[in-house]
């Protein structure tokens, strides 16, 4: 029988479901105790984990009877989000641990979509979630997400309390402005009305604040870039040549700003017939995939067409809320999963830990 120790090791080695990466880089065996024919393993994950625990633990349980002459095995499976680290010049938001910022290289493919689902995908894996809608021109979030027409508290004055919608936080320019008043803003406008939303939101614990970021790759994505602590980003493209070149620039800006891509989400992956169940590629295929391994990131996920998932959307129910157990709710809980676990890869932030410095003269 291996040493509690080794056995500690080899569990170490294993892969956690759907993030497709082993136990020692997106988390930590705690605890590993043989007693006798007994055995007792406590897991902490790096990642929110509500659908993969129990395949987890499972895997565990058989490697630890084929590993050792344990009859049975205790698992306990946990999640700890920590915060991650942001650009050098910037410090994390208080009661935000980690930012990752959903981007296109133009509009038009699904960004605000999938940027939804991801944030609710995130929240039903047990994880505390903000939105932000920083698409300050087109302001789509408050529909999708039931919660048009609703304007934010303010305590004090100074500050906007979140709206809540489907247990996520949101907070968007369009609950302060009518529906149809266009934003004929400059650029310089834009940002500090973004950074005021970011700033003077009362966010409560969030795990991750999901920025659906304005399409493009122009000076205003620039700015809010260099400007806002982002811990990761995602690029959301469809298969089709012509959205893959835009969205090679949004990849490449934020490399410039030393923002980490955490992966592609092709979206519009394959069209599925609603009433036949015909699979077909109208966009094409592969392009994601091709993209992903050019700029050497992963290829987080591939979302299908499908009718419901637009109707759905526009109901101010997403398919994660109206259809968790249907196939895109399963889609785009597997993406979120794999997000976060390329998210958990990256170094921590430590800031917190270390005390002000002050130089005086004496």
């Amino acid at each position: 029988m291996p040493a509690d120790k080794d056995l500690k090791q080899s569990v170490q080695t294993l892969t956690v479901p759907v993030i497709e990466r082993t136990l020692e880089e997106v988390g930590n065996v705690t605890a590993c105790e043989v007693d006798g024919d007994r055995a007792r393993v406590a897991i902490e994950l790096g990642v929110p984990a509500v659908s993969i625990s129990g395949p987890l633990a499972d895997s565990v349980r058989d490697h630890v009877t084929a590993e050792s002459a344990v009859q049975a095995v205790d698992v306990e499976v946990t999640s700890k989000i920590a915060a991650h680290g942001v650009q050098r010049n910037l410090s994390p938001l208080p009661d935000v641990r980690n930012i990752i910022a959903v981007a296109s290289g133009k509009g038009g493919v699904g960004k605000s979509t999938t940027a939804v689902n991801l944030a609710l995908a995130l929240a039903a894996e047990g994880a505390s979630v903000g939105m932000l809608d920083a698409d300050i021109y087109g302001p789509s979030v408050p529909l999708m997400l039931g919660v048009a027409g609703k304007s934010p508290t303010s305590d004090d004055g100074q500050s906007l309390n979140p709206l809540e919608a489907h247990g996520i936080q949101v907070m968007s320019i369009g609950f302060l402005i009518e529906a149809d008043q266009p934003m004929v803003w400059r650029g310089p406008m834009v940002t500090q009305a973004l950074n005021q939303m970011l700033q003077q939101t009362r966010w409560t614990d969030l795990d991750y604040l999901i920025v659906d970021m304005p399409p493009g790759t122009g000076d205003i994505q620039l700015t809010l870039s260099q400007q806002v602590p982002v811990s990761g980003a995602v690029i959301v493209t469809t298969p089709q040549d012509i959205a893959l070149l835009d969205a090679r620039k949004g990849l490449q800006m934020f490399r410039k700003v030393s923002i980490p891509v955490l992966g592609v989400i092709e979206n519009m992956s394959t069209h599925i017939c609603s009433n036949c169940g015909h699979e077909e590629p109208l966009f094409g295929s592969g392009g994601g995939a091709r993209m992903a391994a050019d700029y050497d990131v992963d290829l987080l996920g591939q979302l299908p067409l499908e009718l419901e998932i637009r109707e759905q959307t526009d109901s101010g129910r997403p398919s994660v809320i109206a259809a968790p157990d249907g196939g895109p709710a399963k889609a785009y809980r597997e993406t979120a999963l794999r997000m976060a676990g390329r998210l958990a890869l990256r170094g921590r932030d430590f800031s917190s830990k270390f005390p002000n410095i002050v130089v005086e003269n004496t």
